[in-house]
């Protein structure tokens, strides 16, 4: 009985604002994604070896002899994708609408991006293929910038003194435990935001504009049928589009690739770990580049005068974030090695004025 008051408190009963747009879609086609992506790749865990002899002739296994495994294969490697793709506009909604003044929603929700972050990081090493082998190498040797216990925590993750079998069995224990994990995180992130009540267009969390959750919402959240029908689409017609040519090559420890590019939902953070010459200061500011936005909670302001400012401000870093991921795949040489230390600096720049714009608001109308 308990449970049925439960779930019916989350997605019945629940006031929400009758301001909420589709933009507050992101957050339930997430919730969507996640649970696809954990069954997707439950079902490829099935027949995927995690020994790096034949990790790699797995996943054609997969793609060629398993009846539909090609079909999963496709659909998770392409969720991902998509999982980034609605978790940045879900990001950025946030910015839009200082949706950091809920701290706790906020804090979670950075927590669970920085997660996914690596989360997806494991699961492109276990192709183990020449791009996702050699990636993995250079992201686990970062490590190393740890004081003092830097290169033993890399031998304890590489399990030796490379990346070897023991590495990759290391990373597909983590990529399978951790879904499972964020589906408790997730949960926390809900509870928090139906805690407080969500932001929306109006800027407000008074009472005096909300309605039910049902019947309204659940007819807005079944739009993301559309979203749905457009991946399986793409999926179908372009499965390796957002993929690298060198994923289809056997990893070969001997010989590395010429330009070493991420997925490209990675690739405005490595843009910033490769503008800064300096190893220690480049993995300091990858991290701070996520971590950074955790700083927002410690502002107590509850008000939302200027917008228009915040609103040029978050269309600035979102360019910004889009030249990084350009600049991410160009080749490491004059002028891109230049625009990508510019825009860098520009990318926390932004943060810092938005950080300041927020602090004086409150300020300002307190």
């Amino acid at each position: 009985m308990n449970l049925v008051k439960f779930f019916n408190s989350l997605v019945i009963t629940l006031p929400s604002s009758k301001a909420i747009t589709l933009n507050w879609n992101y957050g339930s086609m997430l919730g969507m994604v996640l649970i696809f992506q954990i069954l997707s790749g439950t079902l490829l865990a099935l027949y995927y070896s995690n020994d790096f002899s034949l990790s790699f002739d797995s996943v054609q296994y997969i793609m060629y002899e398993v009846n539909y495994g090609w079909v999963f294969r496709v659909f998770h490697f392409n969720g991902a994708s998509l999982f980034f793709i609605f978790i940045y506009l879900h990001f950025f909604k946030g910015l839009f609408f200082s949706s950091y003044r809920l701290k706790k929603v906020w804090s979670t929700g950075v927590l669970i991006l920085f997660l996914m972050i690596v989360e997806a990081f494991m699961g492109y090493v276990l192709v183990w293929a020449q791009m996702s082998f050699w990636a993995s190498v250079v992201i686990t040797s970062l490590l190393t910038v740890i004081p003092f216990w830097g290169e033993l925590i890399v031998m304890w993750v590489w399990s030796g003194f490379t990346v070897s079998g023991a590495t990759l069995k290391f990373f597909f224990v983590l990529h399978f435990l951790l879904p499972w994990f964020f589906l408790v995180l997730v949960m926390v992130h809900l509870l928090f935001l139906h805690e407080t009540g969500s932001t929306s267009s109006l800027f407000c969390h008074g009472d005096y504009d909300k309605i039910f959750f049902y019947l309204e919402f659940w007819v807005k959240d079944l739009m993301n049928i559309i979203i749905w029908l457009l991946f399986i689409f793409f999926s179908l017609v372009s499965p390796f589009l957002l993929g690298d040519p060198e994923m289809f090559v056997e990893a070969n420890t001997m010989m590395s690739p010429v330009h070493i590019v991420p997925e490209w939902y990675f690739l405005f953070v490595y843009a910033i770990l490769r503008a800064i010459p300096d190893k220690v200061v480049g993995v300091i500011a990858l991290l701070a580049s996520i971590l950074v936005f955790f700083i927002f909670v410690f502002i107590n302001n509850y008000k939302s005068g200027l917008t228009k400012i915040n609103k040029f401000l978050v269309f600035n870093f979102i360019f910004t974030c889009v030249m990084l991921s350009w600049l991410g795949r160009c080749v490491v040489e004059f002028p891109f090695t230049l625009i990508s230390v510019f825009f860098s600096v520009l990318y926390f720049f932004w943060v810092l004025l938005m950080l300041l714009n927020f602090y004086l608001v409150g300020g300002l109308f307190s």
